[in-house]
């Protein structure tokens, strides 16, 4: 999906500091710190901004090369921290926005005004990223062709429209530079190939995947599928008619084994395969040893598990949608639990409906746990009509549902209680609360294994001798499956990286009584230091309040009380929108009401009024294979 239009214009406008030493800004301060190197650029940027107006562009790209690719004179005299040797400038109508690298940060800091923000990451990714997530859909984004290679504006684009011959060019580049030599890489997970040919199906209940398997080498690509369920339509999308390196050749789905020993005939070979989703039937085809490249995953579920900036903007709009379904879901439950005339089956069935009168729903991701009292303290049980119980004011309710949208998979668990909780219950959820805004808030160096974050959602359990026999957490795909491996919490996970997707959900459950969990998705995202550069944190995308009237606040520490009043406020800010949209205010009272601020430890809370910002929902398109 394309969401810039880019436009060419010429002219060049740049950010001019003289090369001098001096103490670093501190625009945080009040009022903020210039040290007499910086350099007032409110004028120039004014000036910028009004000649973008006529021409319609809502964001324009400075680098710092001339035509030739090189340093211009006017930046080496100047020592302009701008891209080339030295960085990027985006400038919209509200921000100015520095690329650079570690070689000039502290350079930058000293010689920007406090009209410039400042970001470390100086790759064109991290620009793109920026420029999707800050830019509307549709809106204009210019740039001086003169001033960027070929290769430069590739890449600047392909974040834009990420094209299933991308994704090859993709997987091929870790082929070419693994110096195991591999030749071809064997896919197995359904996923993987959905992801790779930008597909979907449905042949596995809840999933949107298809029978199939890839063999991909450098020169040639062989996709195995039913090959009577292929469109023209489709093999046209996948260049079924020719015999160059992005031309797809399909073969039958049972011919997979055949045709890899076919290929492993040919001299100097060697497959790479992912253990965790290979077969045992293909893995033992691949002989002899030294044409098998093994390693725990392979480099399609590596690649997919980091979502480029288009695929965390859909799949956070999703969750917006989502939350929209899941509050009408505890709102009903509140009016008509009390009437005595709900079960369990019931209100999986009406959460299942709210989400299919959401825009682009594709049902549920999972069979929806609707579980209350004793039921609930099966981790993983469902309702049948035989063991559906009734809905009581009397017992804590657990529901852990999610949603398939074109634009994202939604997993999330709230529990409730409608009458008067215990304190023990209240103590219990307060502290699975608690673990789920540890590691939430919890800030980390880039790399980390979520297996050593992991102890955090569990600390305030295990301070009263309390626990839970079930992970932490597992990645989330955009329109994949709800347990989406190798991001997560546990050994065998891959380690965090920014652009990662995952839940959240600590427990606790009492055998023969109630069950507790609260499961949030939530992204990995660029967190700011005192001090070091290149640390995470995690942001919340699920956006349905926690009951308040299971939440002690007595026992949460000030951090913590922040964290969730901030959460509350996100939630407003971002779901209010959709709400009135949707013209559903009644929903939108009741959010209103749910996520009124907590003032102090044990007090009570007040509704205040908040600014609510629109919010354009873009469309995605995605190929169905039926």
């Amino acid at each position: 999906m394309c969401l810039f239009s880019f436009v060419i214009t010429g002219g060049r406008y740049a950010v001019w500091a003289k090369e001098v030493s001096g103490s670093e800004r501190n625009c945080s301060a009040i009022p903020p710190y210039l040290p007499p190197t910086a350099v007032n650029t409110t004028l120039r940027l004014r000036d910028l901004r009004a000649s973008m107006i006529p021409l319609n562009i809502s964001a324009y790209i400075i680098p710092a090369t001339d035509a030739h690719l090189v340093t211009s004179k006017d930046c080496q005299k100047w020592k302009v921290i701008l891209r080339g040797k030295t960085g990027t400038a985006v400038i919209t109508q509200n921000k100015a926005v520095l690329w650079t690298d570690s070689r000039y940060w502290i350079q930058a800091e000293r010689q920007m005004d406090c009209n410039w923000e400042l970001q470390r990451d100086a790759s064109i990714r991290s620009i793109t990223n920026w420029l999707i997530l800050e830019i509307p859909e549709g809106d204009q984004v210019g740039f001086d062709p003169f001033l960027f290679s070929v290769g430069e504006q590739t890449e600047l684009i392909k974040y834009f429209l990420m094209t299933w011959q991308m994704k090859v060019d993709q997987i091929r580049a870790q082929i070419s530079d693994n110096p195991y030599k591999p030749t071809a890489v064997l896919l197995s997970a359904l996923d993987e190939t959905a992801w790779l040919f930008n597909l979907r199906g449905n042949d596995i209940p809840f999933n949107p995947f298809f029978y199939s398997y890839t063999l991909l080498s450098m020169d040639e690509i062989w996709l195995f599928v039913h090959i009577e369920r292929i469109t023209e339509e489709l093999k046209v999308y996948l260049n079924t008619s020719c015999y160059h390196s992005y031309c797809v050749q399909l073969l039958e789905y049972s011919s997979v084994r055949t045709y890899l020993q076919s290929y492993l005939q040919r001299p100097n070979v060697r497959v790479w395969v992912g253990t965790e989703y290979t077969n045992q039937a293909l893995y033992e085809l691949i002989t002899p040893e030294d044409k098998r490249l093994t390693s725990t995953y392979s480099p399609v579920l590596t690649t997919k598990a980091v979502k480029d900036a288009t695929e965390q903007r859909i799949l956070k709009e999703a969750h917006v949608r989502d939350a929209v379904a899941v509050m009408q879901l505890l709102m009903w439950l509140e009016k008509k639990v009390p009437e005595g005339t709900e079960n369990e089956l019931t209100a999986a069935h009406f959460v299942d409906q709210c989400r299919s009168e959401q825009k682009n729903s594709r049902g549920p991701s999972f069979e929806t746990i609707s579980a209350s009292g004793p039921n609930a303290a099966l981790a993983h049980y469902s309702p049948s009509n035989e063991t559906a119980r009734k809905l009581s004011v009397d017992e804590m309710y657990l529901v852990d549902s999610g949603g398939q949208y074109l634009d994202g998979t939604t997993d999330i668990t709230r529990t409730v209680h409608w009458g008067k909780p215990t304190d023990f219950q209240k103590e219990a959820y307060t502290r699975v609360l608690m673990g789920n805004i540890e590691i939430s808030r919890t800030i980390f160096p880039a790399g980390t294994r979520g297996v050593n974050m992991e102890m955090l959602g569990r600390r305030a359990l295990w301070e009263v001798g309390l626990n839970y026999g079930h992970g932490t957490g597992h990645g989330v795909g955009n329109y994949f499956g709800v347990h989406e491996w190798p991001v997560g919490f546990q050994s065998n996970n891959i380690p965090f990286q920014e652009g990662m997707f995952t839940s959240i959900e600590p427990g606790y459950y009492k055998e023969n009584d109630f069950g507790i969990r609260i499961e949030d998705i939530a992204v990995t995202v660029p967190a700011t230091t005192k001090y070091g550069n290149n640390y995470l944190t995690f942001e919340t995308v699920s956006l349905v309040p926690y009951d308040r009237k299971l939440i002690n606040t007595s026992l949460l520490s000030p951090e913590q009380l922040h964290w969730l009043n901030k959460y509350y406020e996100t939630i407003r800010s971002m779901v209010g929108p959709e709400l009135e949209r949707q013209a559903l205010k009644e929903e939108y009272d009741w959010m209103m009401k749910h996520t009124a601020p907590f003032l102090t430890a044990g007090a009570s809370a007040v509704i205040s009024s908040v600014t609510l910002l629109v919010t354009v929902l873009p469309s995605v398109l995605l190929y169905n294979l039926l």
